[in-house]
Formats: C-alpha cells, structure tokens, sequence
C-alpha cells in the first residue's frame, strides 16, 4: 500500500566528516543508533512520514559525504532541497570552523531561501566538548539558522532537529513566502485535492458561468 502524504520536503544533512551525519539520519529513521558507521561514499538516501501542524510531511533526506573528495558528487544533490539540518561535532573545533563553506553551499546550490537547522551533535560527549553552546547559538542568530544540540547516540533532539525545520517550511508554504508550485523548491504535493483546495475561490465560478452558454 502506497503512503498517503500532503507534502513532500527534500531534505539535505550537511556538514564535515565524522560529524554523526548517517548516525542521525538512522536514529530518526530506524529510532537507533548506528553502531557500525563508516564514511559515507557519496551520498545515502531515507525517507519518513512524520506529523506536522496537522498535515502529513513524507520528508525524503540526502545524507551527503562530508570528506572533501565527494564534494562534486555531493553538490549535484543540493538542487531543490527545501531544508538542510548543518551537523558539526562539539567535540571538534575544526567541524564548527567549517560551517561557513557549508553553509555557502547550501545558500548557493539548493537555494538562499532553503531552510537550515545548525546541529551540534555528540552531545552525549560533553566532557570532550570544544564549542560551547553560547558560541554556537550566536553562529546560528547571526547567520539565521535555528539551532539545536543533539545526540544521535541517545536520541536527545534528534527528531526535533527534523521536526523544527520542517515546521518552518511548512509555515512558509502558508504565509506563501514558498510556492511548491515553483521549480526546485525542493516541495511537492502529496495530492491533487491540495492543489485543488489552493486555487482561487472565483475560479470555480468563473468556469460555470463560462459553461452556462
């Protein structure tokens, strides 16, 4: 049986190597964590139906290679994504000081409106931390980006990370700040009926006053 949806976001999960980029895309996915991850090759593909402000979201998430050899494959798969969760790791200074090019990227390639949550993953570690929150939160208000820490390990916020981004799509497909009807907006209907509910109240009139010849 096929899924039923209203919505359909392209989600992207950037962010340098070794961050726990595949580690939160299994936990929201699979709700564990993934024990064996290497480095990802390219790029790997999941999707989910979640609940968002009472319409069904089917997001449908790219987790890219952050080791700088994939680059030109993964750049090809920015194109058209709505949303991006931007994963550095605050046990590694180095990951944080990436953002920048990152996050130029996904303004770039995918588009300057794309909606971008910063994750500090590795939570868990706080002991080994190197980025305090403080830092990181002022990244994320400078730069417009939501932000959360999360641990793909425990769970803690991992859901919320997805949850909140697609929430902003979703509000901006209402306020009609994103039109799914543009080319690469990186969101589609999940069915006709939604097309329908958004044309134009006179239109219907119009046609029956066309037919009533």
């Amino acid at each position: 049986m096929s899924e039923t949806y209203d919505f359909l976001f392209k989600f992207l999960v950037i962010g340098s190597a070794g961050t726990g980029k595949s580690c939160l895309l299994h936990q929201f996915i699979e709700n564990k964590f993934k024990q064996d991850s290497n480095h990802t090759i390219g790029v790997e593909f999941g999707s989910r139906v979640v609940n968002v402000g009472g319409k069904t979201v089917k997001l449908q998430i790219w987790d890219t290679a952050g080791q700088e050899r994939f680059r030109s494959v993964t750049r090809s798969y920015y194109r058209g994504a709505a949303g991006a969760l931007l994963v550095y790791d605050i046990t590694s200074r180095e990951t944080y000081n990436a953002l920048t090019n990152w996050l130029t990227d996904a303004r770039t390639l995918a588009s300057p409106n794309i909606a971008i949550i910063l994750c500090g993953n590795k939570k868990d570690l706080d002991a080994d931390r190197e980025v305090t929150f403080l830092e990181a939160s002022r990244f994320a208000q400078e730069n417009e980006l939501m932000f959360l820490e999360t641990s793909a390990l425990t769970g803690e916020n991992v859901e919320e990370a997805f949850l909140k981004c697609a929430r902003t799509i979703l509000s901006k497909i209402e306020s009609g700040e994103l039109d799914p009807e543009r080319m690469g907006s990186g969101i589609q209907y999940g069915d006709a009926s939604l097309r329908q509910l958004r044309q134009p109240r006179g239109s219907a009139a119009q046609t029956k006053q066309q037919c009533n010849c």
